[in-house]
């Protein structure tokens, strides 16, 4: 202040007039120029993912996909606004399923075919499936993360297996099939946490944060797993990477609290928000006393949800719907946080599931089969992607893959991978169908036996699928348009569409030298 006096007295009025002008227009253009910036660098910033992958959601367990049983009004809301896929499909299980999603490659590649603790059968007839997903397969966080990304996985993890480094170890393919602990058996912790399985793990993989993520594929790691009382749905959550907190109650609220609190922390950054709850995967609890007051008197004869005269699987039924419903209140909670953050207009979401309902949980009898099996029933499952003025909501019945999600996250992100990519960018029909998908094959090869139709590869392309049994050569074609219960087998009635599916499917193995089991009667 005496400064300030002082140089008062030596100078003019004018000149000090003069001064004072300099200094509210420099003042001004600073400001200006900042303001410049801050505009410019929401211009600029790259777009925000949110992938929801909701673990054994049915294809008809929402409601934007017609079910009456089951009330998903967020989801539905979402689905009026959103690229709807009638036809969107994934691995009968969830560990290939996961593998395909995050490496973007094919099963015979990863060599990712089940679930290892589903396997049935000796190595005579199968290829055991591997767990662990190695390094050379990068995974779609690491590429993002190389162009500015935060990322955080959040809930079920699933590729890497309990015992990594005597897996990765072995001679493949293996005598017999992985194994996992016991529930309750916790004495694998201590060397999950080191650096060198961490490597493995989401915060080893282009991640900066895991929450939930373990080897094992449902949450009750208690002793007791599915028949212990909380199911790891209700706190205390027993699993090793869930931080305590005294608020905990139930798991799916939990798993949401982290994914706003990791967008409010890297808002003005670009983020991924890889969200994969473990709902409405086993063990099944009743979220709510209210919600299942509410569904115990509900049923949809149509799909034949919530139909039982069996008063444990009546109660299975119901527990089960809350547990969606749960799911739906809890996406809602995102929907939000961008909506009032300005999130919204600069975020990509896909939601999805990683394969077909379970039947002990729900049912759908417009279907053939469910999880486990590589019929529509096992593999279709409910996918929407979102993203306002980029997408034209509608629904299209364009077959897609879980393969895809991949190259399209690279190219909503601008992001650069020259790696092996078996899928395609979705983003060609955000605004319209296109012929190329129209007529693009989807393939599965699932040499491990997981389901009691047994090993088997698969072709869908336009309205046809084709099955092949690895075991004896038998073939099974389905005109999925006329006949989504796949009851009317047209292989003999349809011989051409059925050898031109064949010489595709029998081509796709040969050129990519994909391995049959021991006891398969094919050549190729």
């Amino acid at each position: 202040m005496y400064r300030m006096k002082s140089f008062k007295k030596i100078m003019s009025p004018c000149k000090w007039s003069f001064v004072l002008l300099c200094m509210i227009v420099f003042t001004s253009c600073k400001s200006h120029k900042k303001a410049e910036n801050n505009s410019s660098k929401e211009k600029t910033k790259k777009t925000n993912i949110v992938f929801i992958l909701v673990d054994d959601l049915g294809y008809a367990d929402v409601g934007f996909n017609g079910s009456t049983y089951f009330e998903t009004p967020n989801l539905d809301a979402l689905a009026n606004e959103s690229l709807v896929f009638d036809n969107a499909y994934m691995y009968p299980t969830c560990s290939p399923s996961r593998t395909a999603i995050f490496t973007g490659q094919q099963s015979f590649r990863t060599g990712v075919y089940g679930v290892p603790v589903l396997e049935k059968g000796t190595a005579e007839e199968n290829i055991f499936s591997r767990w662990t997903v190695g390094k050379e397969f990068p995974i779609y966080a690491e590429p993002l993360a190389k162009n500015g990304y935060k990322s955080i996985h959040i809930g079920k993890w699933h590729i890497v297996g309990p015992y990594p480094k005597k897996e990765l170890n072995s001679e493949w393919p293996i005598a017999q099939r992985l194994s996992q602990p016991d529930p309750g058996d916790f004495s694998w912790v201590k060397a999950h946490k080191t650096p060198e399985i961490q490597q493995y793990y989401p915060e080893g993989r282009g991640f900066i944060k895991n929450v939930g993520g373990t080897f094992r594929g449902d949450p009750a790691l208690e002793e007791g797993g599915y028949h212990s009382e909380r199911g790891g749905y209700w706190a205390p959550f027993e699993n090793p990477f869930i931080e305590q907190k005294t608020t905990d109650s139930w798991l799916t609220d939990r798993l949401t609290d982290e994914a706003i609190e990791f967008m409010d922390v890297h808002k003005d950054e670009p983020f991924l928000i890889n969200l994969d709850y473990y709902a409405v995967h086993k063990p099944i609890r009743s979220r709510s006393d209210e919600l299942y007051a509410k569904y115990i008197g509900k049923e949809d004869s149509i799909t034949g949800q919530g139909v039982s005269n069996n008063a444990k699987k009546k109660k299975e039924y119901t527990a089960y719907a809350t547990m969606v419903e749960s799911v739906d209140t809890n996406i809602q909670r995102i929907i939000k946080y961008l909506n009032d953050n300005n999130l919204r207009e600069n975020t990509m979401i896909i939601v999805t599931s990683d394969n077909g309902y379970n039947g002990g949980q729900s049912r759908n009898n417009l279907l053939r089969g469910a999880k486990r099996d590589v019929y529509e029933g096992g593999i279709k499952v409910p996918m929407l992607v979102n993203w306002p003025a980029k997408i034209k909501p509608r629904r299209t019945d364009i077959p897609v893959s879980c393969l895809d999600v991949f190259p399209t996250m690279m190219d909503v992100s601008g992001t650069a991978h020259k790696g092996i990519l078996d899928g395609n960018s979705l983003t060609d029909i955000f605004m319209q169908d296109t012929e190329i998908f129209k007529e693009r094959p989807l393939f599965w090869h699932l040499p491990s036996m997981v389901s009691k139709h047994g090993t088997c590869s698969a072709i869908r392309k336009q309205n046809y699928k084709l099955i092949q049994f690895l075991k004896d050569g038998k073939l099974e074609l389905y005109d999925l348009s006329k006949d989504s219960k796949e009851a009317h087998n047209l292989a003999a009635e349809k011989s051409e569409i059925t050898s031109s599916l064949l010489k595709e499917l029998v081509a796709w193995r040969v050129k990519n030298k994909v391995p049959l089991p021991p006891n398969s009667s094919l050549e190729f």
